[in-house]
């Protein structure tokens, strides 16, 4: 059984489309990230740098539990667990990895920045906004020409496209028109049309968490106000 802590965010998504792709039975911890859920110690111990997603699998190696935190992490280990999804290959597996790599790294980040200038920062930074906003159309383009020729980004569907879905469906608040990048929408399409895809982009979904993010400085101090954490208070 595997325990998911999550919220629904591309993140989060990850790890429930693995979840729902591989078939593996799990049950849902929803962790509500605008109330601060995130910083308690049972959480923690689980994820230490308290983000979500993190699983615990009860029958992890040796059939003893593990936790994993961090959701490109956890992607592998669930690869590697069902051997679906993640090839052994070194090849394919080395493609697959630099595809996961690059929106752990690229992707994610830029597309989370852009989205916080645009729609969360408490004043409009025009720098900011075009700064990020560019560069995710820059990394836009560079999936685009990626699928030019191919239907998914490391040839065969895998973990490196689950990784990427969750932040391309946020486009319009990141400033992005699909329209643009042809070869795209397609494979965004063709992602959708996945059922298990649907289901973990539907798993916890809350409509009303970017308004409460947007409207409430409390929220916004809980997601975007924190600083190193000495005896359990903020410094």
């Amino acid at each position: 059984m595997i325990e998911l802590y999550h919220s629904p965010t591309p993140n989060g998504q990850k790890v429930a489309i693995m979840l729902e792709e591989c078939g593996l039975a799990y049950k849902v911890h929803p962790i509500d990230i605008t109330r601060g859920d995130q910083f308690d110690p049972a959480f923690l111990k689980i994820s230490p740098n308290n983000k979500i997603p993190a699983i615990v699998d009860t029958d992890g190696p040796g059939g003893e539990p593990i936790s994993v935190f961090e959701s490109g992490a956890i992607l592998m280990y669930l690869g590697r667990k069902t051997g679906k999804l993640y090839p052994q290959d070194e090849r394919r597996r080395v493609e697959v990895e630099q595809w996961l790599m690059w929106q752990v790294g690229g992707l994610g980040p830029m597309a989370g920045q852009a989205h916080h200038f645009r729609g969360y920062a408490p004043e409009k930074i025009e720098y900011a906004i075009e700064r990020y906003t560019n560069e995710v159309n820059r990394l836009y383009e560079v999936m685009d020409d990626r699928l030019a020729d191919r239907d998914y980004l490391a040839g065969d569907y895998s973990i490196a496209d689950i990784a990427c879905v969750g932040w391309i469906r946020s486009h319009e608040k990141q400033g992005q028109d699909l329209e643009e990048f042809p070869s795209l929408k397609a494979w965004y399409e063709r992602m959708l049309a996945r059922s298990a895809v649907a289901r973990g982009l539907e798993l916890g979904r809350d409509d009303s968490q970017g308004d409460r993010i947007a409207q409430d400085p409390d929220v916004r101090k809980v997601l975007f106000g924190q600083r190193a954490r000495h005896h359990g208070k903020n410094v």
